[in-house]
């Protein structure tokens, strides 16, 4: 089975391994790609995994042998889904993709209302403490 990663830096830029989808099938993981390479990279493929990149009805009819498409994001607009349908090929998304970090971030928030921590960061690095006479 051929799968094709056609924007996996989005996902991992390096610091991440592929090894799941490795033993799954023969694959494959660009960069990234441009609108004029897509159907060049998966024309054969069975298993398309994207992030931003569209795939739509002239992808879709160029490329016969696609059973699915993974969208390693929480939304789906950048897929042809309706022809997909039709096609009878699977579109999935990641629903839950950057719950955990979303919820970090929101606590950074809150601790940067409460305690302006970049405000004090940035008296340190302009040097505002250690050449304060009343520090």
């Amino acid at each position: 089975m051929k799968i094709v990663v056609l924007d996996g830096y989005a996902e991992n830029p390096g610091d991440l391994t592929w090894s799941a989808l490795e033993n799954l099938g023969n694959l494959m993981v660009y960069d990234r790609t441009e609108e004029t390479k897509i159907v060049e990279r998966i024309n054969d493929a069975e298993i398309v995994i994207v992030n931003k990149t569209k795939i739509d009805k002239r992808v879709l009819d160029a490329c016969p042998e696609i059973r699915y498409i993974g969208v390693l994001a929480t939304g789906y607009n950048n897929i042809d889904i309706e022809y997909a349908k039709e096609r009878r090929i699977l579109v999935a998304n990641v629903p839950t993709y950057g719950t955990f970090a979303v919820g970090q971030f929101a606590i950074a928030l809150l601790l940067e209302v409460c305690h302006r921590i970049g405000h004090h960061d940035r008296a340190v690095h302009e040097g505002r403490w250690t050449n304060n006479l009343d520090w």
